[in-house]
This record gives structure tokens, C-alpha cells and sequence, in this order.
């Protein structure tokens, strides 16, 4: 594993999963200093910099983080205790949602769940969804979320970099499986 990956990986781990462990406080919307980051990854044996930090990012193919003012944090993904507020948007007429056959019966009995995260993970269209669902072993469904019509009886969405939507939770009626 090349020194860039070992940092991204770590950097994904204290943004979007365990702050504590590299002494991060994260504020509501899931910003710290880049300069504690910097001091985290020092500590944990990881060296860089600031400008190595903005590069790697730059050339990453998924923006899956954001610098701004001195200051960086995941877009999404997050599993920590504390919700990370996120702005709503109005969603496209449908997203979609990969997921394996295995889950499926659940799915239509309790809806689209956050699970471990903070929000269900979408995406803006099928080949996105198949990519994302791909990661889980077994046969992939793509469930066809009626996102506008949920989002007018009050499910909310956020739009995120990359193609994908994060949602509170959504309820079977608003699924195509």
C-alpha cells in the first residue's frame, strides 16, 4: 500500500468513524482544523503536509473530502454517535440504491435504513448504484427510490459530491424492488 492510500484510509477512518481515536473534535457539520488532522497523522507515524494532503486529494478520482478556511471533513459516510447536519435539497424524480438479494425481504418491510451510518447512501443514477452495491458479495438488486415523491411527504435528502444523495430514512411505499 503506497504511503498516499495508508494516509487517505486513515484520513477516511478519523473523519468518518472514530475522531476520538486521533483526538479530533469534530464540529456539527463534521469540519477540523486541517492543522489537527496534520497533528493526528504525525502522531499515528504518517508524516505529510498540508500541500501533500490538498494534492492527494486533487488527483483522487471520488472527492470523498472537502478543504475549506483551513479546515477539511468527509462529505459523507459518517458513523459516529453525533449526527453531522447536512443541508437538505430537493432530489431528482428517482435515485437508486444497490444493495444484494439478501437484504431485499427486509428492504421491503422496513424500508431503506441507515444502518451503521448516518444516512442511507444513493445514487444519481444505475450504474453508480451498481458500482456502490458491488462492494457487498452476493447477487446485486437496484432498488428505484421515488425521491421526489418522498421528498414531498417530507423524507429529506442531501446532495453530496460524486453523484450521491445521503437520505433519512425511507419507507417501502417510496421503493421499486
Amino acid at each position: 500500500m503506497t504511503d498516499a492510500i495508508k494516509i487517505s484510509k486513515t484520513i477516511s477512518h478519523a473523519l468518518r468513524h472514530a475522531p476520538l481515536e486521533y483526538n479530533l473534535h469534530l464540529d456539527n457539520e463534521g469540519w477540523v482544523s486541517l492543522a489537527s488532522l496534520l497533528n493526528a497523522l504525525n502522531d499515528k507515524g504518517l508524516p505529510t503536509t498540508e500541500e501533500a494532503i490538498i494534492e492527494m486529494l486533487a488527483k483522487a478520482e471520488k472527492k470523498r473530502f472537502q478543504i475549506l478556511d483551513g479546515k477539511i471533513r468527509a462529505y459523507y459516510g459518517h458513523s459516529i454517535e453525533e449526527k453531522i447536519v447536512k443541508q437538505a435539497s430537493e432530489p431528482p424524480e428517482y435515485l437508486y440504491h444497490g444493495t444484494i438479494r439478501g437484504y431485499l425481504e427486509s428492504i421491503k418491510e422496513k424500508g431503506l435504513l441507515s444502518m451503521d451510518r448516518q444516512y442511507v447512501h444513493l445514487s444519481i443514477d444505475e450504474r453508480t448504484a451498481k458500482i456502490v452495491g458491488s462492494r457487498r458479495a452476493g447477487e446485486l438488486v437496484i432498488i428505484k427510490v421515488k425521491a421526489k415523491q418522498a421528498f414531498n411527504n417530507q423524507v429529506l435528502f442531501y446532495k453530496e459530491e460524486n453523484g450521491i444523495w445521503l437520505s433519512d430514512s425511507i419507507p417501502p411505499i417510496y421503493l421499486e424492488c
